[in-house]
Parts: C-alpha cells; sequence; structure tokens
C-alpha cells in the first residue's frame, strides 16, 4: 500500500468553520464544544494540512471590540508561526446575522447593501493581516422567496456594482486578490441568484475586471441539485476560471449535508480527483466539509485525516488507471482518431468539408460496447472508485485478474 500521509505540498486545507462545527444543526444544539481557533490552526499542522480558511466573524466574532480583535489576531499569528499553516483564502460571512435576511449585497435596502461592502472591506483587511490570495464570496442570502419583491435585473445590478467596488478598492490598497464566486443552486433561500457555474461565468464577463474573478464551485451545491459536479469544474477550467475548490460529499436531492469528502459517490470523485490531477490544478484542495454530529471532539479529527486520506487514495487510483495499458487501450480505441476535421475556419478548410462524403451507416453503426469493456478484465480499473471507509482504508480490493 502506498504512504497516503498528507503533506504541505497536496496542499490541502480546511476552514475553522469545517473542523469547529459545533455539531449544530437547524433542528438541535450542538453537540461538541467549541474550538479555539489557534487550537484548530495547531491541530491540522500536525495532520499535515498545508492551510486554513476562514470567514472574518469565524476568527473575530462578529461585534467583538477592538481589544479582542487584536488579542485573537495575535493568537492565531503565533499559532500559524508554530506550526507552519498558511491561509490561502479568506471570505465574509454575509447570511448569519440577522440584518441580511434579505440579502447583503442584493438586499432592497442600500443602507444595508453599504454595510455588506463594509464588512467585505473589513474582511479582506483580516485575510491579508495573514497572507490571504484568494477572496471567495457566497451569496447564501443573495436570493429570493417572492419573486414579485423586487425586479430581478436590480439584484444583478447590485451585485455588480458591489464586486466592481471591491475589486478597484482591494487594488488600491495593493492587496493583490483573487476574487473568487460561490454558486450555489438552492438552500438557504428558495431560489439563489447566481446559482451555477454557466450563471456565475457569464456574470463575470459584466464585470470591470473579469480577468481578476474566477469561480469556487462546490461539489455539494452542484449534487444536491443533481447536476454532475465534475463537469461543472471542466467547465470552470476550461475558461480559466478555477480559482479555488471545495471537496465535500453529498447525496442528490438532500439538505445541504457537507459530509466527508468520499462518503459518498465515489465514482464521481475519482474523476474529480483526476480531472484535477491530469490537468494540473494547483491552486488549494479545500475541504468545505464537518464531521458527523454523532461526532465527538477527537472523531473531528480522524474526520480531518479521513478527508486527505481519500484524496491521496483516489489520486493514487487515477494515476494507475492512466498507466494501465489495457485501460489506455479501451479509451484508444473508443475515441479513434482524434485528430479534428474540422478546425479553425478557412475556405478552403470549408470547401474540402462541404465536398467531404460521409458514410453515414458505418458512423451508426460502429460499436461502442462500453457494457462489454465494463465487465472486462480492465474492471479493476473502474473499480478504481470502491468505497473507502470513514478511517480511509479501503473497503475493497482490487480484484484478482
Amino acid at each position: 500500500m502506498s504512504d497516503y500521509t498528507p503533506r504541505p505540498e497536496h496542499k490541502f486545507t480546511f476552514g475553522l468553520w469545517t473542523v469547529g462545527n459545533p455539531g449544530r444543526d437547524p433542528f438541535g444544539e450542538p453537540t461538541r464544544e467549541a474550538v479555539n481557533p489557534a487550537d484548530s490552526v495547531r491541530k491540522l499542522g500536525a495532520l499535515g494540512a498545508y492551510g486554513v480558511n476562514f470567514h472574518d466573524d469565524d476568527l473575530v466574532p462578529f461585534g467583538a471590540s477592538s481589544q479582542e480583535r487584536e488579542r485573537i489576531i495575535k493568537e492565531f499569528h503565533s499559532a500559524l508561526d508554530e506550526s507552519g499553516v498558511k491561509v490561502p483564502m479568506a471570505t465574509t460571512n454575509l447570511f448569519t446575522q440577522p440584518i441580511f435576511k434579505d440579502g447583503g449585497f442584493t438586499s432592497s435596502d442600500p443602507k444595508v447593501r453599504a454595510f455588506a461592502v463594509q464588512k467585505a472591506m473589513r474582511g479582506m483587511e483580516l485575510g491579508k493581516e495573514f497572507g490571504a490570495e484568494t477572496y471567495v464570496f457566497w451569496g447564501g442570502r443573495e436570493g429570493s422567496e417572492v419573486d414579485a419583491s423586487k425586479n430581478p435585473l436590480d439584484p444583478l445590478k447590485w451585485f455588480r456594482e458591489a464586486l466592481d467596488f471591491l475589486n478597484a478598492w482591494q487594488m488600491e490598497q495593493g492587496f493583490g486578490y483573487r476574487f473568487a464566486l460561490e454558486p450555489k443552486p438552492n438552500e438557504p433561500r428558495g431560489d439563489i441568484y447566481l446559482a451555477t457555474t454557466g450563471n456565475m461565468l457569464a456574470f463575470i464577463e459584466t464585470l470591470a475586471h473579469p480577468e481578476n474573478v474566477g469561480l469556487n464551485p462546490e461539489f455539494a451545491h452542484d449534487t444536491m441539485a443533481g447536476l454532475n459536479f465534475v463537469h461543472q469544474v471542466a467547465q470552470a477550467m476550461d475558461a480559466g476560471k478555477l480559482f479555488h475548490i471545495d471537496l465535500n460529499g453529498q447525496k442528490p436531492g438532500r439538505f445541504d449535508q457537507d459530509l466527508r469528502f468520499g462518503q459518498e459517490d465515489q465514482k464521481t470523485n475519482f474523476f474529480l480527483v483526476k480531472l484535477l490531477e491530469d490537468n494540473g490544478y494547483d491552486n488549494p484542495r479545500h475541504f468545505d466539509a464537518h464531521a458527523l454530529r454523532t461526532s465527538n471532539a477527537g472523531d473531528v479529527w480522524e474526520f480531518a485525516k479521513g478527508c486527505m486520506r481519500t484524496y491521496l487514495i483516489l489520486k493514487e487510483k487515477a494515476q494507475r488507471f492512466n498507466e494501465d495499458a489495457e485501460i489506455q487501450g479501451i479509451i484508444q480505441e473508443l475515441n479513434g482518431d482524434t485528430q479534428s476535421l474540422v478546425g479553425a475556419y478557412s475556405k478552403e478548410g470549408a470547401d474540402k468539408l462541404m465536398a467531404q462524403k460521409f458514410d453515414v451507416a458505418a458512423l451508426t453503426n460502429r460499436p461502442l460496447p462500453y457494457e462489454s469493456w465494463i465487465n472486462s478484465s480492465s474492471s479493476c480499473c473502474w473499480a478504481c472508485v470502491r468505497p473507502v471507509n470513514h478511517r480511509g482504508t479501503e473497503a475493497r480490493r482490487h480484484r484478482e485478474r
């Protein structure tokens, strides 16, 4: 068995809100004690994690005094220095406080919108205290339950205004952030604006500095809505906009579960890891997940280890898949001649294509025996997606050839 020990070069990161989640849900109070942010950093460093991310309120509680803020920042700096853990990403909580009940950047009240922008500015200052390079925007309250309440063009205008203002300000400050927008089709609002990767990509092109704005897609968000997360990530990569990614587990059609990475749908996770690794993704692999509500404090760290171990197992399996001669032969047979018959437009090329004769019957009847291939001796390579249990051990081994 390979060594699945996480190391900083793997760029695994966790949010303070993930390992610090106390097990509260909409129907129940916390099941475990809150964790001091500095203690979380030290523990993550000991486990081999690369970084820790935070919302502004995760680190400095909402409404904290300046003295309390200074004390927390000093303590957090010390923990980062001791552990070697980095802060690659920061974000602003614009969804918990009651003032954001009808949105932050898209609230109908201009004073609420201004407060949301101010809070984001202060959050950016806090992130730069620790060297964050990416700033994520998740619009958890940017949506509606009552469509008659506002012209749907207005929220887009207000969202654009906020992002353009914040981007111009942070550039003037010399912060050097890249913005990453996080789409989510539904929950906690009935209908959330800019719900998918495609929505976000189109919206980004309307901003003043689209080159500085990308995406932070999340596995659970797309899976809740029945979308293929691998395809969503591929579209972001194709556009050069995959600035960050949130990894977790989710059952389709359920509430936002934020389960341990790999707990559900190992096949999709395999192809997700393969997509990232095969195409040179070099930004953090962030686990936006939390331990089950049934976990005690010690089990939280087993959860964290399990997220990282599962990724490394799937990474190894993706490499094995790529190196398996039989599987690669099947793929080559499936794809046939990869040379394009269309290519870039030219008059000569267009005339040649118009004159081309195609054997429609032969192309129609070309065999594509997916079922036979899956049942072949190479099927163990499809089984690179075999389940991984909560302690990270493979629940099933490759069968003997």
